[in-house]
């Protein structure tokens, strides 16, 4: 999987609430919000994952991306992590674009995927 900037989580503590309010209504029950709260659903199965996430990030908590990892770590499946200090969401303005997706195409390799 490449998780860029992603929304993993949708939990009080670091869930994209809007993402969460969009996808499971305005009152989910904690039994949904567990259950798509993907750094909770990490197996060993999880095929290898790169996550790339600005610390600046003001619209999804950086923590998304650093608990689907640590999630990963737990479950000892293959996972990379890169944090840039800036940046926004989506990288509009930085990291450039081959910047960020040249640590895909580079960790594509490592990974004997293409």
């Amino acid at each position: 999987m490449m998780l860029i900037n992603p929304v993993i989580s949708f939990t009080n503590e670091i869930g994209h609430i809007g993402s969460r309010n969009n996808l499971l209504g305005p009152s989910p029950t904690e039994e949904k919000i567990k259950l798509f709260s993907n750094e909770l659903q990490v197996t060993p199965e999880t095929p290898p994952t790169i996550l790339i996430h600005s610390d600046a990030d003001q619209v999804v908590p950086v923590s998304n991306s650093v608990e689907f990892y640590r999630a990963l770590k737990q479950n000892k499946v293959s996972g990379e992590l890169h944090i840039y200090a800036k940046g926004e969401h989506g990288f509009l303005t930085a990291p450039s674009f081959d910047e960020w997706f040249g640590r895909c195409i580079f960790w594509m390799k490592s990974m004997s995927l293409i």
